[in-house]
């Protein structure tokens, strides 16, 4: 067959698919070392900058927030720019953050620094998302959403571990050095392997047509779900470290190698969704938040358990991250055209939503004098309600797409 044929000409980009989402998933990498590793540097840290540990700790607030904020309006901001530059901005955004905290000469720098750096963090995983689905046959886009957040996943279990090796060795500063050389990598990656032609062009609407995609009901309902979810799985997981030491037993150490099981988890459970959700999106989405709503509700009694603690640690990660990819095709699916790149950056800000309301709703129960072992109820109504959204927006859309039917087979009987 001539290279130059038409069949040879569709068939090319077959070759080049998995490079092209493996360069995502370096980049997602990067991202999700400097996002989490800070946990791991924060008494460094407020040693060397003066400030105490609480004061350090809002260095991870103040990422979360810069997500938030960032993802809708980097999104819009980029919106007309083809897809491949914007991913190339936006890991030249990441790189110039980390460097800027490898040399920032106080507390307030730093802050500013991490706010830059997570700016990019949404909007990365937004459009890259858009990405990944375009350059894979359309019966495995949520597999390849999954791939991309792979590199999230193997952050938190490789990464931040040895993010927070470095700083202990070499200094905080050598972890912002390393993860500075992890986006030039990906920089390079992404530049040789990801298409221009096959991520696609910038959109030609504005920045107000593009957040119109806000009105439509069925992605509204998916960035809800996506919020309640990952809620239920911060609720838990923010406090994970008394949970073990307190409810289970666990020495520091232990703690250690427990989240290293719930690293795997996530891993896994990440492969596990993107592979059901190809197969049966819906059922997937719906099941998923089930299954981590049990195993939320479940965790009450394994806790106390030092062996059963370890396998629903294990559980909580790879359920939580089953919905990852689900919840993320899902208001693909529903933002159609133009609009997917709003709206894949809009859920990723919501999982991070999702992250602060888990963790507000755990210092409440806290706070109100409540038992360690009641976190994982109050954290499995969450996941129940995203459920409940899911449904009513599934149901919604069943109806709507029955009544034109009933229309016509009426209209026949008429006849």
């Amino acid at each position: 067959m001539h290279p130059s044929s038409p069949a040879a000409s569709a068939a090319a980009p077959t070759s080049r698919r998995p490079w092209a989402l493996y360069a995502l998933t370096v980049g997602a990498f990067g991202i999700g070392t400097t996002e989490f590793v800070i946990m791991g540097l924060l008494l460094q840290l407020a040693g060397d900058l003066h400030v105490s540990v609480a004061t350090a700790g809002l260095l991870i607030s103040g990422y979360a927030l810069g997500v938030f904020v960032g993802a809708p309006v980097l999104t819009a901001a980029l919106s007309r720019v083809p897809r491949k530059t914007a991913l190339l901005a936006l890991i030249a955004i990441f790189t110039l953050g980390n460097l800027a905290c490898a040399l920032a000469p106080s507390y307030e720098l730093l802050m500013l620094a991490r706010v830059v750096t997570s700016l990019a963090h949404g909007t990365f995983f937004g459009v890259g998302a858009v990405v990944a689905t375009s350059v894979v046959p359309a019966d495995r886009k949520a597999s390849a959403i999954s791939t991309m957040f792979t590199g999230l996943t193997v952050a938190t279990l490789l990464g931040v571990p040895a993010g927070a090796w470095l700083g202990l060795h070499f200094g905080w500063r050598s972890t912002f050095w390393a993860v500075s050389a992890i986006g030039l990598v990906a920089m390079a990656v992404i530049a040789v392997f990801v298409s221009a032609r096959e991520a696609g062009a910038g959109s030609a609407m504005s920045m107000r047509e593009e957040f119109k995609v806000l009105k439509r009901g069925h992605v509204l309902l998916g960035l809800g779900a996506t919020v309640l979810g990952f809620g239920g799985v911060f609720t838990v997981f923010t406090f994970v470290q008394p949970l073990l030491q307190q409810v289970s037993g666990f020495s520091d150490a232990g703690v250690s190698a427990v989240l290293l099981v719930f690293g795997v988890g996530m891993v896994v459970g990440n492969v596990i969704g993107g592979r059901l959700a190809d197969r049966a999106l819906v059922p997937t989405l719906l099941g998923t938040l089930a299954v981590l709503a049990g195993v939320l509700a479940l965790m009450r009694w394994a806790l106390p358990h030092p062996a059963l603690a370890v396998l629903f640690i294990g559980l909580l990660g790879a359920a939580g991250f089953a919905t990852v990819a689900p919840l993320q095709l899902r208001v693909l699916d529903k933002a159609q055209g133009a609009g997917q790149s709003m709206a894949s950056s809009l859920n990723i800000a919501a999982f991070n939503l999702g992250n602060a309301l888990g963790a507000w709703l755990g210092g409440v129960v806290i706070t109100q004098g409540a038992d360690l072992l009641a976190l994982p109820w109050a954290a499995a109504v969450l996941p129940l309600g995203g459920l409940a959204v899911a449904w009513v927006s599934v149901r919604t859309e069943s109806a709507a797409a029955t009544r034109p039917a009933a229309k016509t087979a009426k209209a026949a009987q008429a006849c």
